[in-house]
């Protein structure tokens, strides 16, 4: 008697549009065992789970397990793309079978491994299974690309800013609270020349949260400010530069074309200012270094510039924020020049010495920047996954067709992976904070010792024994950078 095992699996879209559970698919193949007069050894049984691969079933696994074990020679299922649907992991299943000497049964093809034709026609069922998927795939993207020039949005759980959508609902509405704030960044943009990161710290300051998180940022800034939903259009395709376009959308603009368009040429036409994967110990004067004019803390600035042998070098410095805003005369000054008058200002005090009981306070402040962004992405995925239990409601209800269902349930799922992918990128910690300061050996006397320091070696010290440096550079004085004051930790 044949010890046979049952393998029985269907996803949540399966079991919604076909309609077929697994307590049907087992009752018919134990039916079909006792026909066959074989023995049940166990049945197997992935719920709620795609078959596009083997490695995430937890069931197909201790199936195959079993087989090597021998405690199984013949397998049953209901269909070929219940076992799998890659022609890859059919083949070596099948591989497997015959290795382990074990039968393979299909109960809806009438598959037998056992015999040359059985086998090659599961090869041939597999390739179509496969090919099924992928044109699944396919006819989904065509029916977004549809949606989208149709003038529908494909956004999923959570509207662009400044937008609401009911569920069952096909077109966007405006959220008037949150449009007044969109209408107040482009303003703070052209009209204030505020900066990204100084309207992010405006609404922060204002206790005006995004949809998404907890704070702005200089991303999502300038998200709104690169949106054309805001005039009126939908986007395709935002992460693909050759399939990307836009339509015209059924939903009311926010602002008008021209204050958008005046955005996207103001944005063109600005300095890069910004490095790229800069390595943080390169300004390790930021944090510590102050405006002596206005007192606000000094931010890094950096400008792309090409030298005589046209190689791209960054020219790194330091400004103040309240130049943009017309309430500081402070110019902005290189990196060289405040080490510079840092060094001549630390070499005028007598008797400088560090003491080591100081303790940085800026470490952990660091420390909580991975935490605080983990947090944000985890919660962005637990709403997404109740967008998804939404979703199979409002089908089964019959308040959305299956069509509409599958395009949002993939946008949905795609933008769940996307957070998930973020938060396995997210950096453990800094390679700066690893660094172990060991006082005696790094500096007894700063005089003796700046000098032979590397980058992360200043930056360590900076912001484990420096408070506050001020610092000033006006026009009037020639740009001649001045050291004004230096404020140690625990002076």
């Amino acid at each position: 008697m044949l010890n046979t095992a049952i393998y029985v699996r269907v996803s949540t879209d399966e079991q919604a549009k076909e309609g077929y559970s697994i307590r049907a698919q087992i009752d018919k193949l134990k039916n079909y065992i006792e026909i066959k007069d074989w023995g049940l050894y166990k049945v197997y049984a992935d719920e709620g789970i795609s078959g596009k691969n083997i490695s995430d079933r937890p069931a197909i696994n201790e199936l195959i397990d079993d087989i090597k074990s021998g405690k199984v020679n013949n397998v049953l299922v209901y269909k070929i793309d219940r076992l799998t649907r890659s022609t890859k992991d059919l083949i070596e299943l099948t591989e497997l079978f015959n290795n382990a000497k074990c039968g393979f049964n299909s109960l809806m093809e009438s598959i037998d491994t056992q015999t040359a034709s059985g086998r090659m026609f599961l090869k041939i069922i597999g390739i179509f299974a496969e090919f099924e998927r992928e044109n699944t795939i396919e006819r989904v993207k065509l029916a977004c690309e549809k949606k989208v020039k149709e003038g529908f949005t494909l956004a999923g759980s959570t509207m662009s800013y400044g937008y609401d959508r009911e569920n069952g609902e096909k077109v966007q509405t405006i959220n008037h609270e949150e449009a007044k704030i969109v209408r107040e960044v482009y303003s703070m943009y052209l009209d204030g020349n505020m900066s990204y990161a100084g309207i992010a710290r405006n609404l922060n300051h204002r206790g005006i949260k995004p949809k998404r998180g907890e704070a702005w940022h200089h991303a999502s800034i300038r998200g709104i400010l690169t949106n054309s939903t805001y005039i009126g259009k939908v986007r395709y395709a935002l992460d693909d530069e050759e399939r990307y376009f836009e339509a015209d959308g059924k939903h009311e603009p926010i602002i008008s074309e021209e204050i958008f368009y005046s955005a996207q040429k103001k944005m063109g036409n600005l300095k890069r200012v910004a490095y790229t994967k800069r390595p943080k110990e390169d300004n390790y004067f930021c944090g510590v270094l102050y405006c002596a004019e206005c007192g606000a803390r000094m931010q890094t600035n950096g400008e792309y510039k090409v030298n005589s042998k046209g190689e791209k070098i960054v020219s790194r410095g330091y400004r103040c924020p309240n130049i943009s805003k017309g309430l500081c005369k402070t110019s902005r000054f290189s990196h060289a020049k405040i080490e510079n008058a840092f060094e001549e200002y630390m070499d005028d005090i007598e008797d400088f010495t560090v003491t080591p009981e100081i303790l940085p306070e800026e470490q952990s402040k660091r420390e909580n920047i991975n935490a605080l962004l983990r947090e944000e992405y985890e919660n962005a995925i637990v709403k997404l996954m109740k967008r998804e239990k939404e979703l199979m409601n409002l089908y089964i209800g019959e308040r959305i067709s299956f069509e509409d269902y599958e395009q949002m349930i993939t946008i949905t799922r795609n933008e769940k992976n996307t957070y998930a992918d973020q938060i396995i990128n997210l950096p453990l910690d800094e390679e700066a904070d690893e660094i172990e300061l060991l006082v005696d050996d790094i500096v007894t006397n700063f005089r003796d010792n700046w000098q032979a320091l590397t980058n992360s070696e200043k930056m360590q010290f900076l912001h484990n024994y420096i408070e506050q440096i001020m610092a000033s550079s006006k026009k009037e004085e020639g740009y001649q950078v001045k050291v004004l004051n230096v404020k140690f930790q625990g002076g």
